[in-house]
């Protein structure tokens, strides 16, 4: 049985749109294998602190797939709070 056992920092591509007053809105979020994942909404954004993984900047929470996650801009780069599981022996 496969388990989370914890977070890590993972840095990933995100293509966003910056409108005339200069506010940035995510639109997509793409993993380093290349996957594509639509963001349906961003439910909220805030200066916050990574308390899982370090680190701090702006922490958008988004709504992928239907479920609500944290994205944060650490600028310039984006990262994800990536879910580390252990495989069974």
């Amino acid at each position: 049985m496969k388990g989370i056992v914890g977070r890590t920092k993972r840095y990933v591509t995100v293509v966003a749109q910056t409108d005339e007053t200069g506010e940035v809105t995510p639109l997509t979020i793409v993993w380093e294998d290349g996957r594509r994942y639509a963001i349906d909404r961003v439910l909220d954004r805030r200066q916050a602190h990574s308390l899982k993984t370090g680190g701090t900047g702006i922490r958008y929470t988004v709504r992928v797939g239907g479920q609500a996650t944290y994205l944060w801009y650490e600028g310039p780069r984006w990262f994800v709070e990536a879910k580390e599981t252990v495989m069974p022996d």
